[in-house]
């Protein structure tokens, strides 16, 4: 259980910097409650599973091919670009003060999750993570090592994300429709800076394989 918790920890450390499932998650816990908050982070994590998966069956080489990197950064940028401008398009609508039901569908604010979760930037990440995590600890005769860390690290976002979302919770009681409006826009426009930055690392594997 030592090994459990302290992968607990490496999980709440991880999730801490602000990226683009963090800016989306606040953004949506703001305007439509914990619930859609929590809806984004899950829909992040559908991804994470998955990689975790293809880590554990040895697949971690193929998505570090140059020629399936290309076209990921190219979606992601695509994808994130689309959320940031949607973000500030509809930064006045959906929006649901504490106390209201919310209209917008939980289903849609997993989808914005699981969008955001495919981009380059996360899967590289999670790539390198427990890559050195799989070199390091993965030994055939005993898998459930790597399992019981890669579940310590699951369980330590989602600690994160729950807490993250009370935080936000909590400031949604007492901001008012502009205030959330405002804050709508921001992170559109951080997501579409996180869409410009993959935009550039495109740029650069194709330099390099030129």
């Amino acid at each position: 259980m030592v090994l459990f918790f302290t992968y607990v920890m490496a999980g709440l450390a991880i999730a801490m910097p602000v990226g683009a499932i963090t800016v989306e998650m606040t953004k949506q816990g703001l305007k439509n409650g914990f619930m859609h908050g929590w809806a984004v982070g899950l829909g992040g994590m559908t991804i994470d599973l998955v990689l975790i998966a293809a880590l554990y069956l040895g697949l971690a080489s193929i998505l570090q091919l140059p020629f399936i990197q290309i076209p990921m950064w190219l979606i992601g940028a695509v994808f994130l670009f689309l959320i940031g401008y949607e973000s500030i398009k509809n930064a006045d609508n959906d929006i649901t003060l504490a106390g209201e039901k919310s209209d917008k569908s939980i289903r849609s604010s997993y989808r914005n999750g699981f969008l955001v979760a495919i981009s380059p930037g996360n899967i590289m990440f999670w790539l390198s993570v427990f890559g050195a995590v799989l070199s390091n600890t993965y030994n055939p005769s005993e898998p459930s090592n790597f399992l019981l860390i890669a579940a310590g690290i699951l369980t330590g976002i989602l600690f994160h994300d729950i807490g993250l979302l009370v935080i936000v919770a909590t400031t949604r009681k007492v901001m008012n429709r502009a205030m959330i409006k405002g804050f709508s826009i921001i992170a559109g426009v951080v997501l579409i800076g996180f869409s410009g930055y993959f935009i550039y690392e495109f740029y650069v594997v194709i330099m390099d394989i030129m």
